[in-house]
């Protein structure tokens, strides 16, 4: 069975479970799926603000898919999410991220 089967048989168990979302998300990019994947990260960071997590990965979608506006938004997000949650690593790495795209 391929990973992203395998992920969704785990989900029909637990629909909410945001590890096995992102999971699939990564998943979904991996194989050219943007959009879907981009349907999920969102879904998880309106339900749950503070995957931080999330937020780098759709960002960094949305770069791809040249949405840069947006990419921003959703780094700015997840910098003030990071900061919140104390996650000085996760704040770096989307600071990181959003400074080589803003500069």
């Amino acid at each position: 069975m391929d990973r992203i089967a395998k992920i969704k048989e785990f989900l029909q168990a637990n629909p909410t479970d945001n590890f096995l979302r992102h999971a699939l998300a990564l998943e979904y990019i991996k194989t050219e799926n943007n959009i879907e994947a981009r349907e999920l990260f969102e879904a998880i960071l309106t339900a749950s603000p503070d995957y931080i997590g999330s937020y780098y990965h759709l960002a960094k979608l949305l770069e791809k898919l040249e949405e840069k506006k947006l990419a921003i938004e959703w780094y700015e997000k997840g910098m003030a999410a990071a900061k919140k949650a104390g996650d000085n690593h996760a704040y770096s790495e989307l600071q990181g991220a959003y400074e080589d795209l803003v500069y």
